[in-house]
């Protein structure tokens, strides 16, 4: 099966920081953007921030920008999340999924090789 596997998320108290992992599993991610989403209790899933395939243009929703950071090692297969100055309302189970280009353009069913997610939760 071709999907991503999310790993690294936690509980973190309010302020904390976390590194998320999103690994390709039975496919090459260097052919493809990546994109993060996340999906809280009772809400939609929602984008985060999504980088090109070389890494060389990344493009974050308003509430990831300053705090959160995208990168990508296509020799490592692996893309990662760095967040920082979490707040509650970043509580979610967070995912990531493939697509041709970073666009917002492109509807969330076209996207491929989405992993089973991880929990981020952010609480006192």
């Amino acid at each position: 099966q071709a999907r991503f596997v999310e790993s690294g998320g936690a509980l973190v108290q309010p302020g904390g920081s976390l590194r998320l992992s999103c690994a390709a599993s039975g496919f090459s991610s260097e052919y493809y953007s990546v994109r993060w989403f996340r999906q809280a209790p009772g809400k939609e899933r929602e984008g985060v921030v999504c980088i090109s395939i070389d890494g060389g243009k990344t493009s974050y929703k308003d509430f990831a920008k300053g705090r959160f950071t995208i990168s990508r090692d296509n020799a490592k297969n692996t893309a990662y999340l760095q967040m920082n100055n979490l707040v509650p309302e970043d509580t979610a189970v967070y995912y990531c999924a493939a697509t041709s280009y970073c666009t917002d353009w492109i509807s969330i069913t076209e996207y491929l090789h989405w992993g089973q997610g991880t929990q981020v939760t952010v609480s006192s």
